[in-house]
């Protein structure tokens, strides 16, 4: 099967041997996103509210790059070191998504890369 390389700068660029998404007919695999400013490729400044928004930052512009959005996400992983954190995902995240909402995970994990506490994933359909 043909796919495709998605890559922008609008997120961050991989820190590892990966790519930023993969799109596979109308299938879009979205990599993990951290709360990494893609600029700077730092972690974003603030508390874990700020670091969760600048997740479904970096995930909105790898969507935006495929050519979908967050709304067209079917399914999202998220990954928290901390699920005390979980009330506040479910907060912000109805921010960014409306009905009907993706399915989801949510997995407590003992770290993560460059120790965040949130990483999510997710698989996007295009029309």
């Amino acid at each position: 099967m043909k796919y495709d390389v998605i890559n922008t700068p609008n997120a961050p660029q991989a820190i590892g041997t990966y790519s930023q998404a993969i799109k596979a007919g109308n299938t879009v695999f979205l990599s993990g996103q951290i709360p990494l400013v893609p600029e700077t490729m730092q972690l974003c400044q603030g508390d874990m509210r700020a670091h969760v928004h600048q997740v479904f930052k970096n995930l909105q512009a790898v969507a935006q790059a495929a050519g979908g959005d967050l709304k067209d996400i079917v399914k999202l992983t998220v990954f928290l070191t901390d699920l005390t954190h979980f009330p506040l995902v479910n907060e912000i995240m109805a921010e960014y998504f409306q009905l009907p909402y993706p399915a989801r995970a949510v997995v407590g994990v003992a770290t993560l890369p460059k120790g965040v506490g949130v990483e999510m994933d997710a698989i996007m359909v295009l029309a």
